[in-house]
């Protein structure tokens, strides 16, 4: 029954949620498999579109799946996005039939995870799940799986609790080979389930999970290396690494959750209370840490670029889920239009994702003709521009209305001068980047062509994409309604 409902959550989240490859973290990781499937690509600023493969298994693995499969890329990154999220569902399915049980509640708790599964995760910068398919695409569901056997672990004797193990350390591995840094909160949300659900010193083996974890965020604080000029500019542009640059309702999203594992915590069937209790003090050590290290005015960084607060994805899933059961079990039960409350809820999260992406087509399919003009353009430079010539794209141009966070180089596959929002990502994680990220900063919208020009002589780039509003004696080959591709004159 769990893989049947979980492929049939799985249509109906991706049509509600929708579907955008090129988009945000997904054109990040895009740009990178291009790369490894022909290394001609990107001869400028490589570094941007490599520094994911640095320490992730995630790109080979899908290029290798490419390979294997014979199919065009765009292709194999749809099925993965809909493998993912139905491993996702299922994982989570597993999970409620060790905590609940009934299937009202097991159905409801995953129906509910379904319709919020592009939940924001707090400040953190994270969703639940994409609507695109990025490293965390496979460590999400990893993480749930590792939860998975260790419940088993806990509770079974002999080979099924051999087999449980197995399951958590495959998983473990898997998430840590694709994302390490999730895959690593996900050990240790494991790890600290093994804490709570112990028979005996429960409260002694959780308190040295909680101080184990401070003592080692303080040891990475002490030896890590002072924060230079250029790297402290970038890092303070991800406001969400400190809680204090934080808004209210950022700060209610730690809050909340907390407050609710709390009250299932004591009022839930044990494995349940051990789950709750687990996600909940993941929760608050993670705040606690963040508090103490992840401070704007600290002399090093470190510790707020391992973003430990993304430990709360696991805290929201575990939320869900019980809310979802408790809705399940509690209210809707056997009455069948009682069901139908999940419709406004799914038609909620359906008019944000459309309101997020309203230039681009709600699925972004392999062969679909884009509706993003924007897209259009970068489309048009990937078929008539010599892959070796690079471009300047204003460092905003991903929050310019309409443009939908559409990846430049993952659609155009050119080299582009780094961006503030998404390669300021890359560089806050890779300090080795920050020095080219502060020179591509350069406001080309509002400046004059001779400003433009100016700006860009001591670069490699040829090419300029601007907004079509934007006044221009440049020659530009190409336009429509959203942008202009133009020449620059020869040096």
């Amino acid at each position: 029954m769990g893989a049947a409902l979980a492929a049939l959550l799985s249509v109906l989240t991706i049509a509600v949620n929708g579907y955008h490859p090129f988009a945000e973290d997904g054109g990040i990781y895009l740009a990178g498999i291009k790369h490894l499937l022909n290394p001609t690509l990107y001869p400028f600023w490589t570094g941007f579109v490599t520094a994911h493969l640095r320490f992730s298994l995630f790109a080979p693995a899908v290029v290798a799946m490419a390979h294997v499969t014979s199919l065009p890329l765009m292709t194999v990154m749809l099925l993965l996005h809909l493998a993912t999220v139905w491993l996702t569902l299922f994982a989570a399915w597993l999970l409620t039939v060790r905590c609940f049980a009934g299937t009202a509640a097991r159905c409801g708790a995953v129906t509910l995870l379904a319709c919020w599964i592009d939940l924001p995760v707090a400040g953190t910068s994270l969703m639940l799940m994409d609507p695109y398919v990025s490293a965390r695409s496979l460590s999400t569901p990893c993480s749930l799986f590792a939860l998975v056997g260790m419940m088993d672990t806990i509770t079974h004797t002999g080979s099924a609790r051999r087999n449980g193990l197995a399951l958590c350390g495959a998983a473990l591995l898997l998430a840590a080979a694709t994302h390490p840094l999730m895959g690593g909160y996900a050990a240790a949300c494991v790890v600290l389930l093994a804490c709570v659900s112990a028979p005996r010193h429960r409260k002694l083996a959780t308190t040295c999970w909680c101080v184990a974890a401070f003592a080692l965020a303080t040891c990475v604080h002490l030896l890590s290396p002072a924060n230079t000029a250029a790297y402290a500019q970038v890092a303070l542009t991800r406001s969400y690494w400190f809680l204090a640059q934080w808004q209210l309702y950022e700060l209610f999203g730690i809050v909340a959750p907390l407050l609710i594992l709390w009250y299932f915590a004591r009022t839930c069937s044990r494995a349940t209370v051990s789950l709750a209790r687990a996600a909940g003090i993941a929760g608050i050590t993670a705040v606690v840490i963040a508090l103490v290290y992840a401070r704007m005015s600290a002399p090093t960084y470190l510790v707020a670029r391992l973003q430990p607060l993304r430990i709360l994805q696991t805290v929201y899933i575990v939320m869900i889920l019980c809310l979802g059961a408790a809705l399940g079990e509690r209210v809707l039960q056997r009455h069948a239009l009682r069901w139908l409350i999940f419709v406004p809820l799914a038609m909620v999260m359906f008019v944000v994702q459309r309101q997020t992406f309203p230039g681009s087509n709600h699925l972004e399919l392999p062969g679909l003709t884009p509706r993003n003009q924007w897209r259009q353009g970068f489309e048009w430079i990937r078929d008539h521009v010599p892959a070796n010539e690079a471009f300047a794209v204003d460092a905003n141009y991903v929050t310019i209305p309409g443009e939908d966070a559409q990846n430049f180089r993952a659609i155009a596959e050119h080299s582009a001068m780094p961006d503030y929002s998404k390669d300021g990502g890359i560089a806050a994680i890779a300090p080795d980047l920050a020095v080219a990220w502060q020179q591509g900063q350069i406001n080309l919208t509002n400046a004059t062509d001779a400003q433009r020009i100016a700006a860009l002589r001591n670069t490699p780039v040829s090419w300029i994409v601007l907004p079509r509003s934007v006044g221009t004696s440049l020659q530009c080959v190409c336009r429509n309604a959203a942008m202009q591709v133009c020449r620059l004159p020869e040096r």
